[in-house]
């Protein structure tokens, strides 16, 4: 297999069975597991770096303000992504989950549009539209909006958004974020400590070490991504990345036997309509354009 696919699809099979592991850890405040994995991903990224004997970039983008205050606003829309996912699979929400990763691909096509005034295709715009009624039908089977797939869509297409024009990689914006959200983590927990609060303290030793495993399964997974992002086609890389919404909705059905009946189920067909006809087209110009260069 092609390296660059099977990283690809190694780093979304994982992000596809984070439930798994969340779930493992129900015993812990959804809080808590945020500010470990905050914790823990900073000392896995540290020990990469130190490694690598990697350390001359920190001292030039300190000296850079802006670069720092948008990392710190990458780093905030980061935290906010994990920490809603974290409380919707702990809370009996992994379908709902599912859902926000199946509709970002199409929240980032309206972000282009909106903030990057990207014109849109035709096709684009159908795919959108076929979202947007999916989102309509499942708001009104409901009688609320799927606020959590929304949430998660909104903070991890924003997110997206500012690394996309962000000047370091992977690794090192991974670094940079963990870096920022450091202080705060370590107080709060601190703080935990002293009222009697923390549950890595009185947890077993089981869940103090999954807590610390937090670190390279937030790591090793974008670092795989960084790895085959760079050697496949950006079209292949967007149907690669139904596998991750696909594993966690499996999960959640088969599994943890979450609803998922009829209504439902017809807002995530007219939703996977949507992301078969954006790809599809996708995929259509990718093929077209060896054959208008030549």
């Amino acid at each position: 297999m092609n390296p660059g696919v099977l990283s690809a699809a190694s780093a979304y099979a994982i992000w596809g069975v984070f439930p798994l592991y969340f779930k493992a850890l129900q015993e812990v405040p959804p809080l808590e597991i945020l500010l470990h994995r905050m914790l823990w991903s900073l000392v896995f990224v540290a020990a990469v770096l130190g490694w690598r004997r990697h350390w001359g970039w920190l001292r030039e983008v300190f000296g850079k303000p802006r670069v720092v205050a948008g990392f710190a606003l990458s780093a905030l829309l980061l935290s906010a992504n994990w920490f809603i996912y974290i409380w919707a699979v702990n809370n009996g929400h992994v379908v709902d989950s599912s859902l926000g990763y199946f509709i970002n691909p199409l929240f980032n096509v309206l972000l282009g549009a909106v903030v990057l005034r990207e014109r849109l295709r035709p096709v684009q715009w159908a795919a959108v539209s076929l979202a947007a009624a999916g989102v309509a039908w499942l708001t009104w089977q409901a009688g609320s909006l799927p606020w959590i797939a929304l949430l998660l869509a909104a903070t991890f297409g924003l997110y997206g958004l500012l690394r996309k024009t962000a000047s370091l990689g992977a690794l090192e914006g991974l670094a940079l974020e963990t870096l920022l959200l450091f202080p705060v983590a370590a107080a709060y927990l601190g703080w935990l400590a002293l009222h009697g609060q923390n549950s890595f303290i009185a947890a077993s030793t089981s869940t103090q070490l999954l807590l610390a495993a937090a670190g390279p399964i937030t790591a090793i997974p974008l670092l795989l991504f960084a790895s085959g992002a760079r050697r496949i086609p950006l079209s292949l890389l967007g149907l690669l990345q139904y596998i991750g919404p696909t594993l966690q909705l499996l999960l959640g059905v088969w599994l943890y036997h979450e609803p998922f009946g009829g209504a439902r189920l017809a807002g995530f067909v007219l939703i996977w309509s949507a992301l078969a006809v954006y790809s599809l087209e996708s995929l259509w110009r990718a093929w077209r354009a060896p054959a208008v260069k030549s």
